[in-house]
């Protein structure tokens, strides 16, 4: 006869030994998520049961951390970037397994397509775990593709701040991330480092390093700027924001020595031609004429470099809006960043966007569901018995055919409003005219996406006043087993149920050490059935 404080005893054992079989690299592929179970608060500070499973009695374990051959530690979690679209957790987790304990990974992925985003978060039970990992599986390749691996930090504040950030450009094309980590790992701990590419994967010779300290970033500065890597000089200064690099513009002098210059005649196809026609206005670093890959003919437009900004300045004033021989006007102005061109182009086309909605503010309509034979002159014969008309037009696709809707502009909002009120829903051909006032694409989308969210906001129910739908699908998880060899499994079970679940075992058992001997050949054969029954 074995009593219940007994057997339970001898079962925490069994299940001890079970987490030992399970553990073993034979079994670990099998990826049983079993959860660990607590003990029942009655029996938590049983002499025998703790004695059975080996465990010091004590308070209860902290929710908030995990405990591991009775030592508390707060759990580390790693970034992983750079990854394959197709990798996936369970690749990430044979990966990372390796070099200890891990309690989770989340690749993180496109909410509505469920397309991976190309990064991944890993959490591992011990930091050292954690560090000794990135220093093995940093750049690792992983599909072809190195991962980028840094801790997480999940403080926007800190990683926008900039401090220990800095800039490196005139990379050779040969640095990757993994060269240019080993080149700037001598003056501090590195908690990111990445080469800009292109969609191609090629480099696009500039990169970014940020350490953990602003003073490894000066360091860095101050001995690798102006300095040669790969035959290249290379330039390091302090990571700017873009917003900050523009506002540093607008408040300084736009001192420049580099001209563009285009609409030059074909004739000027060499670099040389180019140096010798503003030569005159001072003395000329380079000069660069842009060539067709294929054909290496001019395409009419290059760069010229002086050496004191006041060349420049007087190059662009002398040359620029000049008509040559051939009557073409030549074009000479700074030579801008593409993020200033890009800039300067939305903030012009922005204003004309501008002008033209106050133009046509309530005088422009939008007419769709329109009949495949209307053309412009019968959408504008329809529409002007309501006033003048200044433009119809049927939009058409390549192939000349209608889409379906067009515009009509009126002189007044009065004709435009009473066209709206007779021709909406009016018969033309064979379809019903939807007419509506005209709206910017930016102002229709706010709408709909403010209708949109109305509708969203309403509850969902299934028919018949069912329950609540789920509108939403909650991220999964992927949460593998902690070590069981580290970790005995506790028993937040009733008596009842264990002995439910192992009622045969003790039937074939007279004493605590056949069960535990039994137990173990048993689970042998069954163990996968044990393992559902447990989780």
């Amino acid at each position: 006869d074995i009593s219940k404080r007994g057997a339970v005893a001898s079962l925490y054992s069994c299940c001890a030994i079970l987490l030992d079989k399970v553990a073993s690299p034979s079994f670990a592929e099998g990826e049983l998520l079993l959860h660990t179970l607590e003990r029942p608060k009655k029996i938590q500070n049983d002499p025998s049961c703790a004695a059975a499973s080996g465990r010091k009695i004590g308070p209860k374990m902290n929710p908030t951390t995990a405990n591991f051959a009775g030592q508390q530690v707060t759990p580390a979690s790693l970034y992983v970037g750079d990854l394959h679209p197709d990798v996936t957790e369970a690749m990430l987790f044979e990966k990372f397994s390796t070099q200890g304990p891990v309690l989770s990974i989340r690749v993180c992925r496109d909410v509505v397509t469920r397309r991976s985003l190309g990064y991944a978060y890993v959490n591992f039970q011990n930091p050292q775990d954690a560090e000794r990992c990135m220093d093995a599986l940093n750049f690792e390749p992983m599909k072809s593709r190195p991962m980028r691996i840094m801790w997480s930090q999940r403080d926007p504040a800190f990683r926008r701040s900039g401090v220990g950030n800095i800039f490196i450009k005139n990379l050779d094309k040969g640095i990757d991330n993994k060269a240019l980590h080993d080149t700037f790992n001598a003056f501090g701990a590195i908690m990111s480092c990445k080469v800009a590419t292109d969609e191609k994967g090629q480099s696009k010779g500039y990169g970014f390093v940020h350490f953990e300290t602003d003073e490894a970033a000066q360091s860095a500065i101050d001995k690798v700027n102006g300095m040669l890597l790969n035959d290249r000089k290379v330039f390091v200064g302090r990571f700017m924001s873009r917003r900050e690099r523009m506002e540093k513009l607008g408040t300084t002098p736009q001192q420049f020595t580099n001209i563009y210059i285009k609409n030059f005649p074909d004739d000027i196809d060499t670099d040389e031609k180019l140096m010798t026609m503003f030569s005159e206005f001072g003395k000329i670093v380079s000069a660069k004429v842009m060539l067709d890959k294929i054909s290496g003919k001019s395409r009419g437009f290059g760069f010229c470099s002086f050496e004191s900004p006041a060349d420049a300045e007087t190059a662009r004033n002398e040359m620029n809006e000049k008509v040559l021989e051939g009557g073409k006007t030549l074009y000479v102005g700074r030579a801008q960043k593409k993020y200033e061109r890009e800039a300067e182009l939305r903030a012009k086309f922005a204003k004309l966007k501008e002008q033209r909605s106050r133009t046509y503010q309530g005088v422009n309509l939008y007419i769709k569901n329109l009949d495949d034979g209307i053309d412009d002159e019968r959408l504008q014969k329809e529409f002007s018995s309501y006033g003048s008309i200044t433009s119809a037009k049927v939009m058409r696709d390549e192939k000349g055919l209608s889409k379906g809707f067009g515009f009509v502009c009126f002189s007044s909002p009065e004709e435009a409003t009473k066209a709206v009120t007779e021709m909406n829903g009016r018969m033309i051909g064979a379809k019903p005219l939807y007419v509506a006032l005209a709206q910017r694409k930016e102002d229709r989308k706010a709408q709909l996406s403010q209708q949109y969210m109305q509708v969203r906001s309403q509850p969902m129910r299934m028919q018949q006043g069912g329950p609540q739908m789920q509108m939403f699908q909650t991220p999964t998880m992927y949460m593998p087993l902690p070590n069981p060899v580290r970790t005995h499994l506790s028993c937040n079970v009733h008596f009842q149920l264990l002995a439910l679940s192992f009622t045969s075992l003790v039937k074939m058992c007279s004493s605590a050490v056949q069960l535990h001997v039994n137990c173990v050949a048993w689970l042998t054969e069954e163990r996968l059935l044990i393992g559902s029954a447990l989780s």
